[in-house]
């Protein structure tokens, strides 16, 4: 069994929500939280959608596990927020996707 880009996106998703969930007590930036995660989660699942069932890039696996893995270390919501854009954007390209 390989791994999929789809199962890669999942992965992104995961991280992703956390980030959004521990980003969440910053109130006074709540509207731009809410647009990183609509914005960006939809072009993650487009990509999904695209190319889901091909087999992953060489490297993208190792590549998406060391993002998710920085990404759950973050606890501080304002770095949650920073993470909101950058986690999709490196994920993008280790599927070898424009942002």
């Amino acid at each position: 069994m390989f791994t999929t880009v789809a199962d890669l996106v999942d992965r992104a998703l995961a991280a992703f929500e956390v980030l959004a969930v521990t980003a969440e007590p910053v109130s006074d930036e709540l509207q731009y939280v809410t647009d990183l995660t609509t914005v960006w989660g939809a072009r993650l699942r487009a990509v999904s959608t695209a190319r889901g069932a091909e087999a992953a890039p060489a490297g993208a696996d190792a590549a998406m596990h060391a993002l998710a893995a920085e990404a759950a270390l973050v606890t501080d919501p304002h770095r949650a927020i920073d993470w909101l854009s950058t986690l999709p954007q490196v994920a993008l390209a280790a599927l070898g996707e424009a942002a």
